[in-house]
């Protein structure tokens, strides 16, 4: 019989077997009778500081015939038959093309590949051994790549991240998400962690794994290789254009371009493919010293080892707008990622050990179509590259990026210089005033925000945080409509896939997503 028991709480300072023992009287079992004993939830409670506990559900497998009574945190478990993805009736001529290798394309390459539809995965960028020299140089010398950057290459924009494995949506592709990465190397902790998450050191190795395993499942994977056009007739793909001159037939291509492939949109837009314009957000990165943050989530635990650095999340409604912090990086660096010359962005990122001296998350604001100035369905790409460029202006036009201080932020005035908190922008920076790289609302939002976020964080509001100019890439500007079949509407074969087209917004949805594109193609098609 196998169970799961959930809301068990024990100490910071308990351990397994403490666990163990806290399980055998839930359920009134022996421990010696316990098979297969496994983590598959742990959580913090802070809501009790200074009594801090973590929260665990387990599941196990218990051996005879002993009856054990379900309830609210004691479920039976069911034997559920496997899903089994059966190949559809029509026939592929062509193997199948993955366009991108973020967890879009990385996941729908890696499961047709599983399945014997030996797919050929296409990346604009380099590998992501190569990818990270040529990011380290642009964050050393300001020489950006255009092709191999922050945003382009093997693993996609989330691999100079976090490697957050939250998600909101709840769809049992999940675990198919967590399953993966574990097999490819992030540590076993993704697995049950209620907060996952890889850390951008791991995530590197991971995705050349999983790229390896492509390959071993008999697919194939080509680097440098940008998609500059496709070929539609008779309202179908037929074939794709890499690089300018080399023509690949296909009639299934999954579209996991990401959400800064904008020379991409363009010639698909120009191409017939439909786009429609989406709102997103734009703001900062603001950094506080990540003891200032443990202490305000952990009271006098902090710095416990079970602990690690906290993290928060915090948002406020106003009016229309919503302001919110975004991929917060507890013990990171602030990252320069811009993608095009002449332009300042922003994101953040961690390692594995989260044990860097500062904190950083976004601070931004939403904003909608109706502030883009135009109907046309890429002006979303317009009101970003606005707003990047006048980044770059107010860092001095050398690629350095504007920071200030928050109380200089708040006051209405340049910094003229730095107090506690020093910035971890991997580039170099300038003391500047924010509000000429940002719209006014996004400002004056930002700082009405700003008292509450306090309230909620001890000494967020702290005068000598710093925020650094400008983050603008929290999600696609666009999306690509797709029917019911989750092709492109009118194009038939044409998968738009993942965050890039507006289906996703994060590693694991955009992961689920590349998985559920892989699983129609499956079960339309068929390919030998």
């Amino acid at each position: 019989m196998k169970l799961i028991v959930r809301n068990l709480k024990l100490s910071l300072d308990d351990d397994i077997d403490a666990l163990r023992r806290l399980v055998s009287k839930r359920i009134k079992v022996n421990e010696k009778d316990f098979r297969d004993f496994r983590i598959v939830k742990e959580s913090i409670d802070a809501r009790k500081r200074p009594h801090i506990n973590l929260v665990y559900s387990v599941m196990l497998e218990i051996e005879g015939k002993i009856k054990v009574r379900e309830s609210a945190d004691i479920q039976i478990l069911k034997q559920e038959p496997e899903d089994v993805l059966v190949p559809g009736n029509a026939k592929l001529q062509n193997r199948p093309v993955v366009i991108g290798t973020g967890p879009a394309g990385l996941f729908a390459g890696l499961i047709l590949a599983q399945n014997g539809y030996k797919p050929l995965v296409l990346e604009r960028g380099e590998c992501v051994e190569k990818r990270t020299q040529i990011v380290n140089r642009y964050w050393t010398t300001g020489e950006l790549d255009p092709e191999t950057n922050v945003q382009f290459g093997e693993g996609g924009a989330g691999t100079f991240s976090d490697g957050k494995l939250t998600t909101r949506i709840n769809d049992r592709r999940c675990s198919i998400v967590l399953e993966e990465f574990y097999k490819s190397g992030a540590h076993e902790e993704i697995l049950f962690k209620a907060k996952p998450h890889i850390g951008s050191d791991v995530l590197k190795r991971v995705v050349a794994n999983m790229r390896n395993r492509i390959i071993e499942y008999g697919g194939e994977v080509r680097f440098n290789s940008k998609v500059t056009s496709i070929t539609v007739k008779n309202g179908s793909i037929v074939g794709i254009v890499v690089n300018d001159r080399d023509e690949i037939p296909c009639e299934a291509a999954v579209l996991a371009i990401g959400h800064s492939a904008r020379d991409t949109f363009k010639m698909l837009l120009d191409k017939g493919v439909e786009f429609v314009q989406k709102p997103f957000s734009i703001g900062v990165r603001i950094e506080h010293p990540q003891e200032v943050i443990n202490r305000a989530q952990y009271g006098e635990a902090a710095g416990h080892p079970r602990l690690g650095a906290a993290d928060y999340q915090l948002f406020q409604k106003l009016g229309r707008r919503t302001v919110y912090s975004f991929c917060m990086c507890p013990g990171g660096i602030v990252v320069a990622s811009a993608s095009e010359p002449g332009m300042i962005v922003t994101n953040g990122m961690s390692e594995f050990a989260r044990d860097r001296e500062n904190a950083n998350s976004a601070l931004v604001v939403s904003v909608e179509p109706g502030d883009f100035g135009s109907h046309h369905p890429l002006a979303g790409i317009d009101f970003q590259r606005k707003w990047e460029r006048l980044a770059f202006v107010a860092g001095g036009s050398d690629n350095r990026a504007p920071v200030q201080r928050l109380e200089d932020f708040i006051e209405g005035r340049k910094s003229t210089f730095l107090g506690a908190v020093r910035p971890s922008y991997t580039g170099r920076t300038n003391l500047a005033d924010i509000h000429s790289c940002l719209p006014v609302f996004v400002t004056d939002s930002m700082k009405e925000a700003l008292p509450y976020f306090d309230s909620r964080i001890k000494d967020f509001g702290m005068k000598d945080a710093v925020i650094t100019g400008v983050e603008t890439r929290t999600s696609s500007p666009v999306r690509i409509p797709r029917d019911d079949t989750l092709e492109a509407i009118g194009i038939k074969g044409l998968y738009p896939a993942g965050e890039g087209a507006g289906y996703a917004g994060g590693i694991v949805s955009a992961a689920v997503d590349g998985i559920r594109i892989a699983e129609k193609i499956i079960s339309t098609y068929s390919y030998e």
